[in-house]
């Protein structure tokens, strides 16, 4: 994707120095455009739980750049597995970061140590590129899908309203996005397009972030508040709800950004589609049961209890929002159970979100 006419990915090693690492610091989205030099593990593992890399797909990208630096110091299988052990806990839900973690060192064992930070490079830019080539496969899967919502428009519909939580787009994955590349896709076919973009409390990744890449690209969208959800479905101005994931069972449940259960409930009372976007890599065959397996990461209470943001100046600013002795609960995901999910969009194409859909697309994961 773009920004201001240069294509960039949302990580990248440089040019002339291969052992440094660049990506966005998307804390500072859309105030700002900083890009981070990440040059050791600890900067990699402070990016990570600062989230100034955030989203699932680039979160396990950015962590197999880690481990490479880590080798770089101790390429020895204590220092292989004691990085690979530290980079996994920094997230504990996303599981692309587990599996890019576990793909590397499953990899890596048996290369000699005194090879095995090149190969670590290489075997972290694999991971970039298949990470681009899968996601625009969703988009393109995605596509196909917007395309029949369309064709099937009431009449004097004038335009496709659909609409996502939290960021699943170009800057949470290396390129492309997974719930956002089919809507640029559909954008530059010329099929009219309007997003709803949930705020996405108390990150606001929708607000700062989605909002700034459909912006970038010239999509038309509304930010609406994390509830107004509800009530644009009662008034039939959603056609699709489709969001990204961090982690889906083999079942079907899936674990997103907090508030994405609430949308899904309201989209099957108001018989709205809704579709999860996700790679392969996003899938935890390990586990069944989303809401009683899936660890649940619990956040800071500031980020409920202060906002971020621009002040009159235009400065950046924060601003408590709660009297200083209130306390307060930060889960950062909820799980939505598969019996709501219309269907997951991966690289193979759709599925029904049951154990039998999944296994359709992915017999060798299924069977393992």
């Amino acid at each position: 994707m773009k920004i201001n006419g240069t294509p960039y990915r949302s990580v990248w090693r440089d040019a002339a120095d291969p052992r440094l690492v660049h990506i966005f610091d998307q804390t500072r989205l859309p105030w700002e455009l900083d890009i981070l030099d990440l040059k050791d593990m600890d900067a990699v593992a402070h990016a990570i739980r600062s989230m100034q890399v955030r989203g699932a797909p680039l979160i396990g990208a950015v962590a197999a750049y880690g481990l490479a630096f880590a080798l770089d110091r101790d390429p020895s299988d204590q220092g292989l597995h004691a990085a690979a052990a530290a980079l996994v806990e920094t997230r504990p839900t996303a599981i692309n970061l587990r599996w890019a973690i576990e793909r590397m060192v499953a990899h890596l064992k048996p290369v000699p140590p005194g090879e095995r930070a090149d190969a670590a490079y290489r075997e972290a830019d694999a991971i970039c590129d298949e990470d681009v080539e899968v996601n625009e496969s969703i988009g393109r899967h995605g596509l196909a899908l917007f395309k029949e919502l369309w064709d099937g428009r009431r009449p004097g519909q004038e335009r496709l309203n659909l609409l996502t939580h939290c960021n699943a787009g170009w800057i949470a994955t290396v390129d492309w996005g997974t719930a956002l590349a089919p809507i640029y896709m559909a954008h530059d076919l010329g099929i009219p397009v309007h997003v709803w973009v949930d705020e996405t409390r108390p990150r606001n990744q929708g607000a700062l972030l989605t909002a700034w890449e459909l912006g970038a690209h010239g999509v038309p969208h509304t930010l609406v508040a994390d509830n107004a959800g509800g009530h644009l479905m009662q008034h039939g101005n959603v056609d699709c709800v489709i969001v990204g994931t961090d982690r889906v069972t083999r079942q079907g449940d899936v674990a997103n950004k907090i508030g994405t259960y609430l949308k899904a409930l309201a989209a099957h009372d108001n018989n709205v589609p809704f579709w999860v976007a996700l790679p392969s890599s996003t899938i935890d065959w390990r586990v069944r049961d989303g809401v009683q397996e899936i660890p649940i990461e619990e956040r800071s209470a500031e980020e409920v209890t202060f906002v971020h943001g621009l002040n009159e100046q235009d400065r950046p600013a924060r601003l408590r929002v709660t009297p200083k002795t209130t306390q307060a609960a930060n889960p950062a995901f909820d799980v939505t159970p598969a019996r709501l999910v219309t269907g997951l969009l991966t690289e193979r194409g759709p599925c029904a979100a049951t154990a039998e859909g999944l296994a359709g697309l992915f017999p060798e994961q299924a069977r393992a």
